[in-house]
């Protein structure tokens, strides 16, 4: 089975990571066309270049094109993932920065910050989903794009057949199973929340992979690694052993709010690190002689995105031997019987060619179903904001975000808001 594949957002300097993956993986996923759609023609090209020399390298035979026209990019492909900066780093840069002038936390995906994104990406993503779904209206579409969750819903409720990915659960799967000296493959994650708001409860290590039996380890890890595990988080040791779980890192900006306000304006913004980094990775990356990813790729965030990609998208079209269990965003549908049904959650899911269906969940304890709760009705409240404009939703979903709720904050924020998107929002 030769598939064809479509990124659309492909001129971006991650996307070979991507490229680096289905090129190791390709007898999972074997792509017979992979097409890079972006509007930045010479940086696509740039792009396209390092791409065709990844794969000769590799011995892999897929061909790569690339184009700045979405239509024909998209026609035929059996499944296109988006990865979409709208503003680029500038608009990063700036969800980073006014937030903390009124006291909260600048971050691109968490906070006031992250709903800046999802009014700008919201709309954008929807048109390239229609314009996919005039193209081809059985291929799937992987939304890489954050806010993943929002992002998700928004493409979900809109009909489209549509999942969302993110590297947390995998990040956590590589270095639990490094700590226990075992393949990644059987360590599975009892993992539980919305993007960016999880907690790893339980992990087991499976005595064969995919097998339905075998141990729980997460209290050896917190034992054995606790300390690296909490470095790695930035949260305090004390905190996670008496939790008894691994929070994300994300969960950080929440339990450790203030004091990241604080460190942050200090460090200044990670998207002006980001673009550094970008910089120098383009100038690597016109080098003709180039045909591996750089190390310096590494710096510039998403690790093990492509694996997860591929284990996903090889399951979802059916070339990954059957259906399997990963970790995706999808529709909550009674899973957690306290958010609404067209939520998306972050759980396990049953992952195969009839679709995704997320695990049933054991009871979620009131310590974290209090806050994904509170966090979901701010999606739902951002998405109305992002489909249908007007300041006075922008202030009511800041208003109730657990990290502002409060209403000369939420005043502020919402005018630093508009001010810095004006661009981006044809109604502000």
């Amino acid at each position: 089975m030769a598939l064809k594949l479509a990124i659309v957002g492909g001129g971006s300097t991650y996307t070979p990571e991507l490229i680096d993956g289905f090129a190791r993986l390709r007898d999972s996923l074997p792509i017979a066309e992979l097409v890079l759609i972006d509007p930045a023609a010479e940086r696509l090209e740039l792009i396209g270049g390092l791409a065709r020399r990844i794969f000769a390298k590799q011995g892999h035979d897929g061909l790569v094109t690339t184009t700045t026209d979405l239509t024909a990019g998209v026609a035929g492909a059996d499944a296109v993932l988006l990865q979409l900066r709208v503003g680029g780093q500038a608009a990063r840069d700036q969800d980073e920065t006014w937030p903390l002038e009124c006291g909260c936390v600048g971050q691109e995906t968490t906070g006031a910050g992250g709903l800046a994104k999802a009014l700008r990406t919201v709309p954008v993503v929807l048109d390239i989903a229609e314009q996919v779904r005039r193209a081809n209206p059985d291929a799937w579409i992987v939304d890489f794009t954050n806010p993943v969750g929002i992002v998700t819903r928004a493409l979900q409720t809109a009909g489209h057949k549509a999942v969302g990915l993110c590297n947390v659960a995998i990040g956590f799967q590589r270095k639990f199973a490094a700590h226990l000296g075992v393949d990644p493959e059987l360590v599975r994650l009892d993992h539980v929340g919305l993007n960016h708001l999880t907690w790893e409860r339980g992990v087991t290590l499976l005595d064969a992979p995919g097998a339905a039996t075998g141990r729980e380890v997460l209290p050896e890890l917190l034992d054995g690694f606790g300390q690296e595990i909490a470095e790695d988080l930035l949260l305090p040791l004390p905190v996670i052993r008496r939790l008894g779980v691994v929070p994300s890192y994300y969960l950080r900006y929440f339990y450790q709010h203030d004091a990241v306000v604080a460190e942050l304006k200090v460090k200044g913004s990670r998207a002006a690190a980001v673009a550094a980094i970008e910089r120098e990775l383009l100038e690597l990356y016109a080098d003709p002689a180039l045909d591996t990813k750089p190390e310096l790729l590494g710096k510039r965030g998403g690790a093990f995105y492509s694996e997860a990609a591929v284990q996903l998208i090889a399951a979802l079209l059916g070339t990954g031997g059957g259906s399997s269990v990963q970790v995706v965003n999808t529709r909550n549908d009674g899973v957690l019987p306290f958010l609404p049904d067209d939520a998306v959650i972050e759980v396990p899911a049953s992952v195969g060619p009839d679709g995704v269906r997320p695990l049933p969940q054991r009871p979620v304890e009131p310590l974290y179903a209090g806050l994904i709760a509170s966090v979901t009705a701010y999606e739902q409240l951002a998405l109305e904001a992002a489909l249908k404009g007007g300041r006075d939703r922008v202030f009511d979903a800041l208003l109730a975000h657990p990290l502002v709720g409060q209403l000369d904050r939420a005043e502020q924020l919402t005018d630093r808001l508009l001010a810095h998107n004006k661009a981006h929002l044809p109604w502000a």
